[in-house]
């Protein structure tokens, strides 16, 4: 019995399936988004899905940042946190609590994605060492 040959069923890569379902232009900004996140995550990110999107996730702090293509825009996920440093630059784009909203044809600069993404992976960094600090706290007052 033959198998299907399909671009679907060739990809075991959730991601690519869900790249490769996105109309263009949304499918190229969300390629060159994944490419400059991608320039900045340690290498011990993974990437997958999550919520039906394409994300970032760490071991130990869970996702990162992930990002999706909509009827009428894509957006770009990396928290609230992380976004706060960057009000005055992301004050032309329609934003929500964590979330990004842009246009296919003006995509974020790459510059300031590389900045989000080092923001968000900092306050990950920091929360990381605090929990540890926490159980480390715990331990010792239980003796």
């Amino acid at each position: 019995m033959k198998k299907a040959t399909t671009a679907a069923a060739a990809s075991t890569n959730p991601v690519e399936e869900y790249l490769a379902a996105v109309p263009e232009p949304a499918r190229r900004t969300l390629q060159k988004l994944r490419a400059d996140i991608r320039s900045v995550m340690p290498a011990e990110a993974s990437e997958g899905m999550s919520y039906g999107m394409p994300s970032f996730r760490d071991k130990k702090a869970g996702m990162l940042v992930a990002y999706a293509a909509f009827k009428d825009h894509c957006s770009f996920f990396p928290t609230p946190g992380a976004m706060d440093p960057f009000e005055e630059a992301l004050k032309n784009y329609r934003s929500s609590k964590g979330t990004i909203h842009f246009s296919p044809d003006k995509p974020l600069p790459v510059a300031l994605v590389r900045k989000i993404v080092k923001e968000r992976l900092r306050l990950v960094a920091a929360k990381v060492v605090k929990r540890k600090m926490n159980t480390r706290m715990t331990t010792k007052t239980k003796r």
